[in-house]
């Protein structure tokens, strides 16, 4: 059973599922999911916990042996399992199938980890344990939904803050969820009488927005030139190697030839992401790049593309973000036929 974060408290009440799966890129909510079960079972008598990690010399007997052990002291007990990559090989697979066959009420596995796939979803283990327990997918919070979750928390904590305070806050703490949190859990000490002012949390906050290539490309077929740059701006900050985001802006430009490509010549766009494997949430930016860009317009962009990509090579490109930008630019489209990338 799939379960969102914002609506995964409301689960804990009653009885507690044998298994429970949180996974994504989102550290705060899985920090917040992962505690929250803590707490409901410690209120159900779940006493003592074992916290494992199946890396490359991980030993899974050694989940079967926890899950059958206990210490005199306690009656029932949490197994937190963090699964790296997602995908516990055969191994793992044939374990954890086996934990469902016959489960313990008095165990509570906890099975975390970064983002996953479709494949991963599909996958015998993860069929079985979803189908006793429940899975939450914690994705990164963006745009009106950062907005949102910002002001009910700043509204939990019993503050009143402007539209213009809780839009300072969301502009700064963009894409990391952690660092936001962490500027709430400092306003009741800035503001003691509950009333947020905008001029002094400005000269409180700093900036902690976090963004990686894979938002970048995402703004970008979008459209929304302002927020890339800025993200470009934040990623050459945190010492991002342009390369990195070539590769990025690249490989967006190859599944954007290959669509126009395709349809042009007859082919269905649904068709086109079947092939591409292009996930559904993320059709709707394919579809509006591709309303937006011509043929040609892709076919500058492959130059320019390869140009940086020599210059990168030969180390003669003195601001390569600079080049960056303009590429991006190709993107919403403005053309930059005039312009000469500058390697001297």
């Amino acid at each position: 059973m799939q379960v969102y974060p914002n609506r995964f408290a409301a689960g804990l009440q009653g009885q507690l599922k044998p298994f429970y799966l949180i996974f994504g890129e989102e550290p705060q909510q899985k920090i917040e999911c992962i505690e929250l079960i803590r707490k409901a079972a410690r209120e159900q008598g779940f006493d003592e916990r074992q916290s494992l990690v199946a890396d490359s010399s991980f030993q899974w007997s050694s989940l079967i042996e926890a899950s059958q052990s206990m210490s005199l002291f306690a009656s029932r007990q949490i197994i937190e399992l963090e699964l790296p990559t997602g995908k516990p090989g055969t191994e793992g697979s044939k374990t954890l199938v086996s934990l469902t066959e016959n489960p313990n009420p008095d165990t509570l596995f906890i099975i975390h980890g970064d983002k996953i796939g479709r494949d991963v979803q599909n996958s015998k283990w993860f069929k079985a344990l979803d189908k006793l327990g429940v899975y939450v997918p914690c994705y990164p919070v963006e745009g009106r939904q950062l907005t949102q979750w910002i002001a009910n928390r700043i509204q939990n904590k019993g503050l009143q803050a402007t539209n213009e305070a809780i839009n300072l806050l969301t502009e700064h703490c963009e894409g990391n969820l952690l660092a936001a949190q962490q500027e709430i859990d400092k306003l009741p000490l800035l503001f003691p009488d509950g009333k947020i002012d905008f001029a002094q949390l400005q000269q409180a906050m700093g900036d902690h927005s976090r963004f990686n290539v894979f938002q970048l490309v995402d703004v970008l077929l979008a459209g929304d030139i302002q927020k890339a740059i800025k993200m470009l701006y934040r990623l050459e900050s945190e010492g991002i190697e342009p390369v990195v985001v070539l590769w990025a802006l690249n490989r967006e430009w190859q599944n954007l030839y290959e669509m126009k490509f395709a349809t042009d010549n007859g082919q269905s766009l649904n068709t086109v992401f079947t092939q591409l494997r292009i996930w559904k949430n993320k059709q709707a930016g394919y579809q509006n790049a591709l309303r937006r860009l011509s043929m040609a317009q892709l076919t500058e962009m492959q130059t320019k593309i390869a140009a940086l990509d020599a210059g990168l090579k030969q180390s003669a490109i003195a601001r390569p973000f600079i080049e960056l930008s303009h590429i991006c630019l190709l993107f919403v489209p403005v053309s930059l036929s005039a312009i000469e990338l500058d390697y001297q």
